[in-house]
């Protein structure tokens, strides 16, 4: 579904992302891993177009994509939660949901309002607070459901349970999963790596902006001792 070979970025003069290659299959879930300041984010930001790329190729359904806007690729049918969740603390519950509805690009309307709010009960009884009104783990919440309501064909969750409450992270997990069994290919970030590889097919570890091991996320889980260099573990 979403192609990255030889990617490069630079912040400024600082080269941040060597050749990265990912492959995203359809209906996969596929982790990325990495101690702080390794490249994660700055991936991320790079494929949807917030940072461009100096070089490589981003292919989507194999179609070049190298270069578009954050709102194109949203078009295309990328759902984005970002590190700091990025809700409007100006509206409310109900109109961060509302304005962020619309049918997939294939026309799915699989993830409405009713669904979003069956999966997040909690949200449902803040519907009129407003988004700076809510807990960290309810904005959480409310920055997935906002990105569900788009229809996506994938997910890009970038650290979706920082700093929250050990019940609220168990909570997020359970909707993560929940989205993969909907065949939504998803791409995780997260500091937990032995969540990450539990609710992923494949993972990808960076090391200073370069892909140093990958492979199935139940043999990296399997052995711990191959991570250990890279994050610490």
């Amino acid at each position: 579904m979403l192609t990255i070979e030889s990617l490069n970025t630079y912040y400024g003069d600082s080269h941040i992302l060597h050749g990265v290659d990912i492959h995203i299959p359809a209906g996969k879930a596929v982790g990325l891993l990495g101690r702080n300041g390794m490249g994660k984010t700055t991936l991320i930001r790079s494929l949807m177009g917030y940072v461009p790329a100096a070089s490589g190729k981003i292919r989507w359904r194999e179609n070049a994509v190298s270069g578009f806007s954050p709102e194109k690729m949203a078009r295309l049918g990328i759902g984005y939660v970002p590190e700091g969740r990025g809700i409007f603390p100006n509206l409310s519950v109900r109109e961060n949901l509302v304005m962020s509805a619309r049918r997939g690009p294939s026309g799915r309307n699989d993830w409405n309002f009713e669904r979003v709010m069956a999966t997040f009960p909690r949200l449902k009884e803040r519907l009129n607070h407003g988004g700076q009104q809510l807990s960290g783990g309810e904005q959480q919440m409310l920055s997935i459901g906002r990105a569900l309501m788009t229809n996506p064909d994938m997910m890009i969750l970038d650290e979706a349970t920082e700093g929250l409450a050990p019940l609220i992270v168990q909570e997020i997990w359970r909707v993560i999963n929940q989205i993969r069994g909907t065949g939504i290919s998803t791409l995780i970030v997260d500091r937990n790596y032995r969540a990450v590889l539990a609710h992923t097919d494949h993972a990808v570890v960076l090391e200073k902006g370069k892909v140093v091991l990958q492979g199935e996320s139940e043999v990296l889980l399997a052995s711990p001792e191959s991570l250990g260099a890279y994050l610490g573990v």
